[in-house]
């Protein structure tokens, strides 16, 4: 993806999963029982616990970051990022922008400092 030339307000993650707990239970079934995943979720989350080195992760970066399933999406997030889930998303003055998607989700191979080395290449001036 390519380096913002200015600082975004926010980031959103977008899980490939819908939250509730139906949702939640579908990702469950799919992950234990078909082998599914959501390369976020393997980034955020550690068996059924957000991984504390996340929480830590989010508070240094200075960058305020929403998680989001995709079915808690507003209706102009849902149209920009269309079936490209899991995924992160800027958001500036000018709208929104993808910063990453799954496959560079995927390559960080479920490590919270390898996304935050990847966000902090693209979003630092």
């Amino acid at each position: 993806m390519a380096k913002l030339t200015s600082r975004p307000d926010r980031l959103i993650g977008i899980y490939r999963a819908d939250g509730g707990l139906i949702g939640e239970l579908r990702y469950l079934a799919g992950h234990y029982l078909r082998g599914e995943h959501c390369s976020l979720c393997d980034i955020t989350h550690a068996g059924l616990g957000r991984k504390r080195a996340w929480d830590t992760a989010v508070a240094q970066l200075g960058i305020p970051f929403t998680l989001l399933h995709r079915n808690e999406m507003d209706a102009d997030l849902a149209a920009f990022v269309a079936d490209r889930v899991a995924c992160v998303v800027a958001v500036d003055s000018n709208g929104f922008r993808m910063l990453l998607q799954d496959a560079d989700l995927t390559a960080c191979d479920g490590e919270v400092s390898a996304l935050f080395d990847r966000l902090r290449a693209l979003t630092s001036p």
